[in-house]
């Protein structure tokens, strides 16, 4: 008997010396940090984590896998700062406010999930829903379905008649009187309770929104909408929790009072000022983009009945003012983190997004570190996701050709893996 069990235990020995490994062989590496591209590399995968990155092409062993990458670009899974994951842009949204129940968004929700990560999105950060994308969140952490791992805001904070106000531009008898409990903001005591409501309902963060916005039905979309108090004491509530906070704001003063009172994100950024831009410097706060929501917006704007009148003489003027702001910002050396606003535009798209940063002047490696190290840290996951390294999630895009050469092959992605689970090859 003891010498079956010294064998046993020899040949699990030998077999755990010996486990199955995934071996890609990458052509070309971006490891989301470095400014360099390397070339002939060999990512070696076991479970769901990096375990090595060694140069040239690895020679397998019994029992490996073999992932042939060898004319791709090979870097780490995207993180999209920006999303919205129940739902994308339509002529009939505003209708279906009055029609849609929380299973339809469900059901539509699992979806966009899949086309999300398909497009090589492994993280993101929905900035904006209900209940239905932290049980989203829930269900692919769990493996029930396929998607990015999320991190949510789960309903945004709005004040009263502000963009995120859940009953703006309803009829008398339907507007209400909107609360914390629905993310409405009047006072501090009503800003304090609205995040503890968000924790209570397994949020990640927190999303204000600081002014007015394009898409909400209400003819305002610059001026500032929180007061300082009310910011400074949902920064506190919010870290207090853990939380970091999000602040969607196209005006300048709304933007300005943000990130004076520790917002760490500014959404859009439209009408940003050279000194807003100094401020956000001296804070360390973010610009996420979302310029590809701009020129959707825009150019939806110019299809009759598409957007209700108030929100199209909106979009015509807001919209592609968001990329010029964009590259003033980069050339003032603002902090700049990646995110697309996908859902105003269609899910699956969110690509489009290196495009038009490099069109707006950053150089193609930037942006791709902005979608990977710079957005993991943000996330506080900087030791996990974010890089390719020995250590980390196996979370692995490629796309054919070289994107440092031409960014239009990032709309391309071949191979998605995400925690060691292959998704797309």
């Amino acid at each position: 008997m003891k010498k079956l069990t010294l064998t046993l235990l020899a040949v699990l020995a030998i077999s755990s010396v010996f486990a199955q490994r995934t071996i890609i062989h990458a052509g070309t590496l971006i490891d989301g940090v470095s400014k360099k591209a390397m070339n002939e590399k060999s990512i070696i995968v076991e479970d769901k984590t990096i375990t090595s990155i060694e140069n040239g092409y690895v020679t397998p062993r019994e029992g490996d896998e073999v992932i042939d990458l060898k004319n791709h670009t090979v870097m780490p899974g995207w993180i999209d700062m920006h999303v919205h994951m129940e739902g994308e842009t339509s002529p009939d949204r505003y209708i279906r406010e009055f029609t849609d129940n929380p299973a339809d968004r469900a059901f539509v929700s699992v979806d966009i999930a899949k086309r999300t990560l398909m497009a090589g999105f492994t993280t993101v950060r929905d900035v904006g829903g209900s209940g239905v994308n932290v049980a989203l969140r829930d269900a692919i952490a769990k493996g029930t379905i396929d998607g990015p791992r999320i991190f949510t805001a789960e309903k945004s904070l709005a004040i009263t008649g502000g963009h995120a106000d859940p009953t703006n531009g309803y009829r008398d008898d339907l507007m209400g009187n909107p609360g914390p409990m629905d993310g409405v903001v009047n006072g501090v005591a009503d800003a304090r309770k609205a995040v503890r409501q968000r924790y209570k309902n397994g949020a990640d963060l927190i999303k204000i929104t600081a002014t007015g916005g394009v898409l909400s039905v209400a003819k305002d979309g610059k001026g500032a909408h929180f007061q300082e108090d009310e910011i400074r004491a949902i920064v506190e509530t919010a870290n207090d929790l853990g939380f970091h906070v999000a602040a969607h704001a196209h005006g300048d003063e709304g933007m300005r009072r943000a990130v004076a009172n520790g917002v760490k994100t500014i959404e859009h950024g439209t009408y940003m000022s050279d000194a807003t831009m100094d401020l956000m410097k001296e804070k360390n706060s973010y610009l996420v983009p979302t310029i590809t929501a701009g020129m959707e917006v825009a150019e939806n704007a110019k299809k009759p009945g598409y957007y209700p009148k108030v929100v199209a003489e909106k979009a015509r003027v807001i919209g592609p003012k968001i990329q010029s702001t964009f590259t003033a910002a980069y050339k003032k050396g603002v902090p700049i983190v990646f995110g697309t606003d996908a859902g105003v535009f269609k899910h699956g798209e969110n690509a489009r997004e290196f495009t038009y940063m490099v069109e707006g002047g950053m150089p193609a490696i930037e942006t791709i570190i902005c979608a990977t190290s710079t957005a993991a840290n943000l996330l506080g996951m900087g030791d996990q996701i974010g890089t390719l390294k020995a250590g980390y999630l196996a979370d692995i895009v490629a796309v054919p050709g070289n994107p440092l050469e031409d960014i239009e092959v990032m709309k391309d992605v071949k191979f998605v893996m995400k925690e060691g689970k292959v998704y797309k090859n």
